[in-house]
């Protein structure tokens, strides 16, 4: 996952990432293997900052979602795109996250499997006809649904789908029966971890794995993430939510491309494109620029301007915007936009202040955006 991104500027992320969990992310992310990668502590970590690098990379193109989502994990990733938490919460959450899902699921063994071909309410009866312990874990997209339990509940689950009309019923290389009651004990240990972290409000809404809504004040996202963990991940819900409020583009960011073959499955018509390289953000700025010449008028934040400019933090600290240059201004080169700690945050670009894309008392990184500029 890594190796793409190794001189590019977005890994120093990585160097950030492994100070706070006390871990060699670099070496995880270069190096480890597909045995290495099934334990969870080690997966969840590597697709936060992997997905982290690429978030960074499409900030610096000056590209803004209109909303905001992500599948399990994800959502995590997805906070942080909004700024309700920042990159080292983040990082320290994913951690503790990853840990309380391992004992969970070391302490109650399970496994997942997904069921293909078959409706929700098929697989949710082909649940309660194994008279075990299983459940459904994800809700991903018409006829993509996850299962998860003990293994011999999983199994008995399978065996009733494929009698139900499954067209297939795949093992999930996982460690744990993610999303289940068999994650109760980490969900009452990530709460903890949760209530002390500095969770902000968002400008921009996240659509909830739980509920499938949108929500940007910060008192929701504290029930709402130790929840999920012990609740299925209503993805196909989430997509279903955005597309109602008019989202028709959907950009995957991060390794892989499965959450595109979700949406293109759930939402007929979207526009989706995955990103994962930094060879396919140029891909990005081609598919936002050809949708908005298409039409129709884009969302706010969607449309990509080519005199747009980002203006980057100079170290890693506490942000404070400058009260003398508040959103509408006109800057000048070395204009004073805030501070991060005691350092000065200055434009090296004139133009329009659009806005501040950090928030006043913001932990931001080296490099992180901080504020947008129109040029022209």
């Amino acid at each position: 996952m890594g190796r793409p991104w190794v001189d590019h500027e977005s890994w120093e992320l990585v160097g950030e990432a492994s100070e706070i969990a006390g871990r060699d992310v670099g070496k995880l992310l270069l190096e480890a293997d597909a045995e290495e990668l099934r334990d969870t502590r080690n997966a969840q970590l590597t697709t936060y900052v992997s997905s982290m690098m690429v978030l960074d990379a499409v900030e610096r193109l000056g590209i803004e979602p209109s909303f905001c989502a992500g599948h399990s994990l994800g959502e995590y990733t997805a906070l942080t795109a909004t700024g309700a938490l920042a990159f080292d919460e983040g990082v320290a959450l994913v951690a503790e996250r990853a840990s309380a899902m391992h004992e969970a699921g070391t302490a109650s063994p399970g496994t997942m499997a997904a069921v293909l071909g078959l409706d929700d309410d098929d697989v949710e009866v082909a649940c309660r006809r194994a008279d075990a312990e299983v459940w459904v874990a994800n809700f991903n997209a018409p006829g993509q649904v996850v299962i998860a339990g003990s293994p011999a509940g999983v199994e008995a689950a399978a065996a009733h789908a494929k009698e139900l009309g499954a067209k297939k019923v795949m093992p999930l290389q996982v460690s744990g029966a993610f999303h289940t009651p068999f994650m109760a004990a980490a969900r009452d240990r990530l709460r903890q971890a949760i209530a002390g972290a500095n969770i902000r409000d968002a400008e921009v809404a996240v659509v909830s794995n739980v509920d499938a809504l949108p929500h940007d004040a910060a008192d929701e996202w504290i029930s709402l993430l130790s929840a999920q963990l012990s609740s299925p991940v209503r993805w196909k819900h989430c997509l279903l939510t955005m597309a109602e409020a008019g989202v028709t583009g959907f950009v995957e960011l991060g390794p892989g491309g499965v959450l595109t073959g979700m949406a293109k499955r759930t939402v007929n018509g979207a526009r989706t494109i995955s990103v994962a390289t930094p060879d396919e953000l140029d891909k990005l700025i081609d598919w936002v620029n050809k949708a908005a010449a298409a039409g129709p008028a884009p969302l706010e934040g969607e449309l990509l301007f080519a005199t747009e400019r980002l203006v980057v933090s100079p170290c890693a600290g506490v942000f404070s915007p400058d009260t003398l240059h508040p959103a509408g201004t006109r800057i000048t080169v070395g204009d004073i936009l805030g501070r991060v700690g005691d350092t000065e945050v200055r434009s090296a670009f004139a133009g329009i202040l659009q806005s501040y894309i950090a928030v006043d008392g913001e932990r931001v990184t080296h490099r992180q955006p901080i504020a947008w500029l129109r040029t022209h």
